[in-house]
């Protein structure tokens, strides 16, 4: 008991030690962390605390048909995830809306963080099982040392948004832009159960969480009007002093949003669809808030990477009489599995783009991947005031899976893993004998029912056990040894 009450009081002496002093404030147009100017950068991680599983395929009862499977992150996934941002220099991120339930949800086995209201007229209620997921996420943030832009509602369908919202009142999708509506006082009332809302991990409300950097109105929404955006900041502002807010439309500059008082930081989206991907935006956008603000590109992306790359740089270097973007996500990026390789995303906008894998793997170069995760490495470091790209540390330890056949072995990655070598032996202590090298599991398009991330080809005995074990293996250095997994022959 001794010997474990010292351990406790070690890991909560470590957590403390790791937490944010400050929260991130505004002066004018920069953001702050205690006295120093908070700059960053990054590939778009949507999905620390929802996962959408392409690999599934369709639901045959979603007449969406595409994108329609979503399962919630293991721990270790989360963890996972926000050590790969952390690792490769992230210091912020802008997550995906909090999604609202769907008349579909039922029958293609999908929970969301939003349940229609137990009954007729009342509010809609928060998914506790869904919400231990967020405040995970938010621990772990807080745990390793990034900050989170919250978005709470989306415009569009994909995850349930305000047409979803409005369904359980019988109203328009519109009617969640019109003050008087039932639908905008459910998301003021979403917004308060948000804020106030205790994490069972860190045993704070949400309003008191350091990781948190803003609170974001919503995912495009790009019908915002004066007096949605004025009752919605205000309600905000009222409830939490601590944190900044987020005007969540995009295509245009608001000249109310600029000009509201409750509101700190006005962000845009760069698309094709909407006529606005180019570098000359950040110019254009920083001469509209004319410094009253901060400025963040909080995604834009579906390009090549040369591309890409101008608009990053305009982003970290374009300057309108002394204000700068405060960040820039580039969209957008996908973690480990849990059991082994990658989740991925295609883009319906253009059927071609997947997503991003940290640290980079040849398996996207059809994606540029490693041209990408580079580009935006290396605006981390220029948005830090160095030249040059930051080194990833040293890659931690795999996790080696459960071993059911010698043709299918698996890992969870490492954080910042770029290939492994796979080891082999006869006893659990060794000695080991390397059987592979430059082992990979950055395979795009990664379909668990099918691929495995290596099979063991030897002439094995029948009836005898062996063991194994991964090293993962970056620019850096070697990791120490995976856990050591074992299996008994059974077939020659």
């Amino acid at each position: 008991m001794k010997y474990l009450a010292v351990f406790l009081l070690f890991i909560t002496i470590s957590i403390q030690c790791l937490a944010f002093d400050n929260y991130i404030t505004r002066k004018d147009h920069q953001l702050l962390d205690g006295k120093k100017e908070f700059r960053f950068a990054g590939i778009h991680f949507p999905e620390l605390h929802r996962i959408e599983d392409d690999s599934q395929g369709v639901c045959k009862f979603d007449p969406r048909g595409w994108g329609q499977h979503f399962k919630w992150p293991t721990a270790d996934e989360q963890e996972n995830w926000i050590k790969s941002l952390v690792y490769t220099g992230h210091k912020a991120m802008r997550i995906y809306v909090l999604s609202v339930e769907q008349e579909n949800d039922h029958a293609c086995n999908r929970q969301t963080h939003i349940m229609k209201p137990a009954n007729k007229d009342e509010m809609p209620r928060l998914n506790p099982v869904a919400m231990e997921h967020y405040d995970r996420m938010i621990a772990l943030s807080e745990k390793y040392g990034l900050r989170l832009i919250l978005p709470f509602v989306d415009h569009w369908p994909w995850w349930g948004g305000r047409e979803q919202l409005a369904a359980f009142y019988g109203e328009k999708p519109e009617d969640f832009y019109n003050t008087n509506s039932k639908t905008f006082k459910a998301y003021l009332s979403i917004i308060e159960q948000v804020l106030t809302r205790r994490n069972t991990i860190t045993g704070r409300e949400y309003r008191e969480e350091k990781a948190i950097m803003a609170w974001e109105t919503g995912n495009e929404l790009k019908d915002t009007n004066a007096e949605f955006l004025k009752q919605t900041a205000a309600h905000i502002k009222k409830l939490d002093k601590n944190h900044l807010m987020v005007d969540g439309t995009y295509t245009k500059i608001n000249d109310f949003a600029v000009n509201d008082p409750n509101i700190d930081i006005i962000s845009n989206h760069y698309y094709e669809n909407v006529g606005n991907l180019s570098p000359d935006t950040v110019a254009q956008d920083l001469k509209k808030i004319d410094g009253k603000k901060v400025y963040l590109l909080g995604e834009f992306g579906l390009l090549e990477s040369s591309k890409l790359a101008e608009i990053m740089n305009a982003a970290v270097d374009t300057e309108v009489n002394g204000a700068k973007a405060a960040g820039a996500f580039i969209w957008g990026g996908r973690g480990h599995r849990h059991d082994g390789g990658f989740y991925w995303h295609l883009e319906p906008a253009n059927n071609k783009t997947y997503s991003y894998h940290l640290p980079g793997f040849p398996e996207g170069n059809d994606n540029e991947e490693i041209n990408v995760v580079n580009l935006v490495r290396l605006a981390i470091a220029r948005m830090d005031g160095e030249k040059k790209i930051k080194p990833l540390p040293a890659p931690e330890a795999p996790v080696l899976r459960e071993i059911f056949s010698v043709n299918n072995i698996r890992w969870l990655g490492a954080p910042t893993g770029q290939h492994y070598i796979i080891e082999r032996a006869n006893r659990a202590n060794g000695p080991w004998k390397v059987i592979g090298k430059n082992i990979s599991d950055g395979k795009n398009k990664f379909n668990p029912a099918t691929d495995s991330l290596f099979s063991d080809t030897a002439s094995l005995v029948k009836g005898q056990q062996y063991f194994y074990r991964v090293i993962s293996v970056n620019e850096s250095g070697v990791s120490k040894p995976s856990n050591v997994r074992s299996i008994i022959v059974t077939e020659n």
